[in-house]
């Protein structure tokens, strides 16, 4: 079954399609969910406001079934749900895939796998993650683990194993079969690591995939002697038993999850079970938002909640710092500042607590205009919102003419043939946004 992100379908309907999936996954919070197997990107993303870790994938209300600003593909036993973005045409998702080469900073690849089916799909797009998230372990350097290792010789360390000890040295010849714990970089993650890049070579562009990780490739390849295509299963089972659970090597568990998926992908047997959920999801928001940025970032700047930079402070306080904000974007124009705000949303969703958080902003910063920046289908104009002042009681209620809250979309493509076709489309729509983003200084 295929959804859209951010609609709503007849409860009857999505039960008589996929009967298993929607009783998994109603009412579920993505925390439960990701502990049935759901990959999430980008790791952390719960931790934003825009996607926390009590949102829901598909919520049940009534008679009717509400999605968010999730995107993805799961499955449950042959079961198998689609969201795609709203914007999508047909069974050709190509905004979500813009997105991702941007989020991603990788040239597209998409098109090459065009008659791929939606389980294929699946698998390029965890492969497309793969040199983002071992770039971000590998930040912390080579993952090191205890390993036994078996030595025979006549330096012995370790405790003796009779049983080897007998059958590799018979008749005695001086050495001593003897087994020794050491740190070791050739260990079960490594190994996870090495069995998904050689997988990956497998795959059609996967070598141009893994091109964008050449380093961190060659220093897993060179740190794991060991590797034997045979042993691909046993390395397997090994992480599923060991998962990696120090909050200083969060990045290797991301990493370990996605490497488990892309493996376990080719035997079509993600998770384990027919009655579990798996999957991947996307943050719409996040990506959205992170798009956003490539474009606007010559006049904002972007603080980045999730990676805990460029916070600021809402209150001044000399003894510690009060109502930290992450804004997602401010204005570099110091004389006309503007406060910006990337929404996924359809226009008519911005609403209240919405305005609430941008009116905060541009007190904050002194910001004269608040800027939405939402994607749309049509060519609907920028809304602008005065803010009111005076009082109903006293029915002297008018528009202040120096504070301003402005909807600015940018128009999504939607008769394009080709992926190719789409990117060529989206360059005239950032272009416009732009040229219009300039006339609101």
């Amino acid at each position: 079954m295929r959804m859209q992100d951010n609609s709503q379908l007849d409860r009857s309907l999505v039960e008589a399609r996929i009967p298993q999936l929607a009783k998994k996954l109603a009412n579920k919070t993505l925390d439960k969910l990701e502990k049935e197997g759901i990959f999430v990107f980008p790791e952390g993303a719960r931790d934003t406001e825009d996607l926390s870790g009590d949102q829901m994938v598909l919520q049940w209300v009534n008679d009717t079934y509400y999605t968010g600003n999730v995107m993805g593909f799961l499955g449950c036993g042959k079961e198998r749900l689609t969201i795609s973005s709203r914007f999508s045409q047909g069974k050709q998702d190509f905004f979500l895939q813009y997105m991702l080469d941007k989020a991603l900073a990788c040239p597209n690849v998409f098109d090459l796998e065009t008659n791929a089916n939606e389980s294929n799909q699946l698998i390029y797009i965890l492969m497309f993650m793969f040199p983002t998230y071992l770039k971000s372990a590998m930040r912390k350097g080579l993952f090191k683990n205890y390993v036994q290792v078996h030595y025979n010789d006549a330096n012995v360390k370790g405790t003796i194993n009779i049983a080897r000890h007998i059958r590799q040295n018979t008749p005695f010849l001086g050495k001593v079969a003897y087994d020794q714990r050491e740190q070791s970089l050739d260990n079960y993650m490594s190994q996870l690591i090495r069995h998904t890049i050689e997988y990956i070579k497998t795959k059609q562009s996967g070598r141009q995939i893994l091109a964008r990780a050449k380093d961190e490739v060659a220093r897993v390849v060179e740190a794991t002697p060991r590797y034997k295509l045979q042993d691909r299963q046993k390395v397997l089972n090994e992480n599923k038993k060991h998962t990696v659970r120090h909050a200083y090597f969060r990045e290797y568990r991301a990493l370990q999850r996605l490497c488990i998926l892309i493996l376990q992908h080719q035997k079509q047997e993600l998770g384990s079970g027919l009655t579990r959920v798996y999957g991947v999801l996307f943050d719409g928001a996040w990506l959205w938002e992170e798009y956003i940025a490539s474009l606007v970032s010559t006049r904002f700047y972007h603080p980045m909640n999730k990676a805990h930079k460029g916070a600021q402070q809402l209150f001044f306080n000399e003894t510690r710092k009060v109502g930290l904000i992450y804004p997602d974007f401010i204005g570099k124009d110091t004389e006309n500042r503007i406060v910006a705000d990337a929404k996924y949303k359809p226009i008519e969703n911005i609403g209240r607590d919405d305005y609430f958080q941008m009116l905060a902003y541009m007190l904050r910063f002194d910001g004269k205009k608040g800027v939405y920046f939402y994607p749309e289908k049509g060519d609907t104009p920028d809304l602008r919102l005065w803010l009111n002042k005076g009082s109903s009681y006293e029915n002297n209620v008018e528009k202040r003419e120096d504070l301003c809250l402005i909807k600015h979309g940018l128009k999504i493509p939607q008769d394009a043939d080709s992926y190719k076709e789409f990117s060529q489309k989206m360059k005239l729509a950032e272009a416009e946004f732009l040229q219009m983003l300039e006339t609101l200084s």
